[in-house]
């Protein structure tokens, strides 16, 4: 999966297969006014291993930043690669950059 197989919508940015089927996807609905919550990551089993969650993350975390956005995290996957990945703790929302 590469970034140019990603699509884009408020508040999701996913893959899907030929098929139409979802294969990645993270999702991040509006919590308040710039603020999103990052709520859900899914990787079907054909990707597991591949990296595919690394870069929904880090989709998500350019998307957010070029929009101005802030993130707060209650996905688990979320707060681990945030964690990881200091160089985006500008995206988190003032309770999340405790990280």
């Amino acid at each position: 999966m590469n970034r140019t197989e990603l699509k884009y919508e408020p508040g999701r940015i996913y893959s899907a297969d030929q098929t139409g089927k979802i294969i990645a996807e993270v999702t991040f609905p509006r919590s308040r006014a710039g603020v999103v919550t990052i709520n859900h990551t899914f990787v079907d089993p054909v990707l597991r291993g591949r990296g595919a969650a690394a870069k929904l993350m880090e989709a998500t975390a350019e998307a957010l930043r070029s929009s101005g956005k802030k993130a707060e995290l209650t996905c688990s996957y979320a707060i681990q690669w945030f964690a990881q990945h200091k160089e985006f703790a500008d995206v988190l929302a003032a309770n999340d950059k405790k990280m």
